[in-house]
This record gives C-alpha cells, sequence and structure tokens, in this order.
C-alpha cells in the first residue's frame, strides 16, 4: 500500500511516500518545502501569513498524492503550531482549505516517535536520542532499547535564530545569547540523566550540521559522525563577524543550501547538550518521527 505521511514541523513542512508490504516499509519519495513557521509565531500566536504558507505547500501536496491517487495520507504537526496560542483556530482553518486531518501531536509524543523511529537502525543499547526540530528540541533517555525517560523543550534552531539574530550568519555576540538561552532552557528541565554515551541526533538540525562538519574537517561525506570537542571550532569559524571567507561561502552553499540561517543556531544546541550530558560524540540517524509515526500508528493498523 502506498501511503503518505505530511510532517508540519517548525521548518520544513515534508511528505513522504511509504511503500508499505506486511511489516516492511520503503521509502520511495519524499519533498520539502522551507516555510519557517515558527518564524510566523509574533507574542505566541500564529499569524494569518504562516497559515497561507501551510495551507500553499500542503494544497501542492494534495494535487501530487491525488496525481497518483495515494488515499492512504496521515497528517501532524509538532511545535510552531502545537505552542501557539491560537493552534486550535489556525489547525482548523488549515483542515477547511487542504481537505487534510491533522493531528497535533505532543512534545511527549513527538520524542516517542523519535525514538521508535530511531531505534530501528540503532546499533547501541544504551544512550541519549536527541531531535533539535525549528521550534522545539526532544530528548530520549534510553536503556535495553527502551525509553527511560523523555523531555520535549522549547527551545530550537529556527525559534534561536529568529529571536537571537539579525543577518544570514549569527555574530559571536549573537552566539553567545543563543548559547545562554539554552543553557537556561536546559536549567530549568527536571531532573534527567547526568551522563549518556553516545548522542544519537535525529532531523534536519544535524544531518545539515553533520554535513557542514565533513567538508569543514575533510571527513568522507558517508560520515555520520561528528566529535562533540569540535563543535565550538566549527560554530567560531561561521560567525559572521570573524569574516567569511569565499571557500566558508562556497561550504556553506554546497552542504546547507536550505539551512544556511539555522545550522550554527541548531550546533550550538547540539554543543550544550553535548556539554550537558558529557556525551563525546554525536551520531547522526536518518530515521526519526515519520518514521515512528508509521510504526506507531499505521502499520499496527495493518
Amino acid at each position: 500500500m502506498l501511503t503518505g505521511i505530511i510532517d508540519i514541523g517548525s521548518n520544513t513542512v515534508r511528505l513522504a511516500v511509504y511503500l508499505i508490504e506486511g511489516s516492511r516499509m520503503e521509502m520511495l519519495m519524499k519533498k520539502k518545502h522551507m516555510v519557517g513557521l515558527a518564524a510566523h509565531v509574533q507574542n505566541g500566536v500564529m499569524q494569518q501569513s504562516g497559515i497561507d504558507a501551510a495551507v500553499r505547500v500542503l494544497q501542492e501536496f494534495q494535487s501530487f498524492l491525488h496525481t497518483f491517487q495515494i488515499t492512504a495520507v496521515y497528517a501532524f504537526t509538532t511545535a510552531a503550531l502545537r505552542n501557539a496560542s491560537n493552534s486550535r483556530e489556525a489547525v482548523a482553518e488549515i483542515e477547511a482549505r487542504t481537505g487534510l486531518s491533522i493531528q497535533v501531536i505532543s512534545g511527549e509524543r513527538e520524542a516517542e516517535y523519535d525514538f521508535i523511529g530511531a531505534t530501528h537502525s540503532l546499533a547501541a543499547e544504551d544512550g541519549l536520542l536527541i531531535d533539535i526540530g525549528g521550534g522545539s528540541t526532544e530528548i530520549v533517555s534510553y536503556e535495553n532499547r527502551s525509553i527511560r525517560s523523555k523531555v520535549s523543550l522549547p527551545m530550537g534552531s529556527l525559534s534561536m535564530d529568529s529571536r537571537f539574530v539579525a543577518g544570514v550568519l549569527p555574530t559571536r555576540r549573537e552566539c553567545i545569547a543563543i548559547r545562554d538561552e539554552a543553557e537556561r532552557v536546559m536549567g530549568a528541565m527536571e531532573e534527567f540523566p547526568e551522563r549518556g554515551e553516545e548522542i544519537v541526533g535525529i532531523g534536519g538540525a544535524f544531518k545539515g550540521g553533520c554535513a557542514l562538519y565533513n567538508a569543514l574537517f575533510h571527513q568522507p561525506a558517508t560520515n555520520v559522525r561528528m566529535n562533540a570537542d569540535q563543535l565550538l571550532s566549527l560554530i567560531s569559524r561561521f560567525q559572521s563577524d570573524h569574516g567569511i571567507s569565499q571557500e566558508m561561502t562556497i561550504m556553506l552553499m554546497k552542504t546547507v543550501p536550505d539551512r544556511m540561517e539555522t545550522v550554527i543556531p541548531g550546533l550550538i544546541i547540539a554543543e550544550v547538550l553535548a556539554d550537558r550530558f558529557q556525551c563525546a560524540t554525536i551520531t547522526y540517524s536518518d530515521s526519526g518521527v515519520r518514521e515512528g509515526f508509521l510504526y506507531a500508528e499505521v502499520m499496527k493498523e495493518g
């Protein structure tokens, strides 16, 4: 059965099409638009411009799905719409204008989906799973491939960029402000395990960060591991007031053309988390919330 999954995130809106046969699934293709919904939230309210932007992309996805007669379609949304004070009204308008039924998943549920999706490819039995999204960060501590504790934090790569960065790349002072805010949010977090052997990172922030890391430190493009103690060096190289060389510009445009404004804020959050949990390495995993949603909510139905 062909199944479409639409993920309305704080930074991107994605459509992925999977072929599901019994207990096996295969992703056939994916499309995405950098909508930046979190940037359309003002004083906690999702603006009409954000609703309109989401509707335009979702109508495009609906047309694509209709062309190929894909009728099994599931849509969910995360932090930007979930946390808006007018969440219910905004989602209702989007549903009315697109004909989609949209699930607003909680931060804890998002963390669970992240874990379910990633554990199908995890090698480590114990560790920390982290998803730095556009508007929130989900953290799951696991032992023996079972969830020990989970939390959703109100900080993300796009929300940090929107709040603290005036240009395309942050200045040194803006990087410090992002780090201070990330540490403040972490400091307010309820009790959580003090240490993890390794962070498994999922989502676009880690994907883009790993691509930039590989280019800067001359690693093969297939490498998915970052040394946490090198992140500060990477971040400092791309502070706008240090001067961005042509070589650095080319590197950014080749590796993170869609995430130039959010990759450094995302890496600052990652560095703060690695320091907080005393993790030496971060490994990027390509499976996450969409696959977890499929395993938990769709494939169980069959």
